[in-house]
């Protein structure tokens, strides 16, 4: 039964909360709650605000050169991340993802560039992390998603509904976090039965239980209706 008729982002809402995620979001729904109460500037500042900040820290990054300005920059976003008072444990466990990479990133630069290009590619990657962290970490999931719906509104002249494209940035950003989590689920599975370095033994079980996630994920929406072409009946009935 299709029943459900509240729109792509409500609808996206209602199946997010009965799936306890409703609070959820990116790294911040892989560390902690989005939104976390607080009463900082961080918190105060509207969502537009705390994104277009984080643009322009992006482009400061690649347009910034040397050890120095990557520093500062990190300096800055933890500077930020004090301000929001994010607690240690969601700032850590925002970076954990993305530990290995930094390392490598730096390892791989040091021995191609040299220390300076190491330091900088290593700053610039935990930059950006920790202030998508910030921003998730402080923002309500609501928000972010309406901020989403107006930003995409020139879509609809090419037949875009913004709604639908808020509702994938949502999706994106729960889908994230929840297949790290499968992951390590079923790399302490392996570990439990002596085979956490056999390749079958973490490809097979994380395939399948990818493809199910998904699947429930899609019945899920579909049992709201969501993606549903208007019929012309309707169309013609609400004119």
């Amino acid at each position: 039964m299709r029943g459900d008729r509240r729109g792509p982002v409500a609808s996206g809402r209602a199946w997010s909360r009965s799936t306890g995620t409703a609070r959820s979001a990116g790294f911040a729904g892989h560390v902690g709650a989005a939104g976390t109460a607080g009463t900082s500037v961080v918190h105060r500042a509207t969502v537009p605000t705390k994104l277009a900040s984080l643009a322009v820290l992006g482009v400061a990054t690649v347009a910034l050169h040397g050890p120095v300005p990557a520093a500062t920059l990190l300096l800055v976003t933890v500077g930020l991340a004090l301000l929001a008072r994010l607690p240690r444990r969601t700032a850590f466990a925002g970076l954990r993802p993305v530990v290995a990479v930094v390392v490598v990133l730096g390892a791989v630069q040091w021995w191609q560039r040299g220390w300076m290009t190491a330091v900088e590619a290593a700053a610039d990657l935990t930059t950006l992390v920790l202030g998508a962290t910030v921003v998730l970490a402080t923002s309500s999931i609501d928000d972010l998603l309406d901020t989403v719906v107006r930003a995409s509104a020139p879509l609809r002249r090419v037949g875009l509904q913004p709604e639908l494209v808020a509702l994938t940035v949502m999706l994106m950003l729960r889908t994230v976090p929840a297949l790290l989590d499968l992951t390590a689920e079923v790399r302490d599975a392996a570990r439990a039965r002596g085979l956490g370095r056999h390749p079958r033994a973490l490809l097979v079980p994380m395939a399948i239980r990818t493809v199910a996630r998904a699947r429930a994920t899609g019945d899920a929406l579909a049992a709201r209706g969501v993606g549903d072409e208007p019929r012309a009946g309707s169309t013609e009935a609400a004119r």
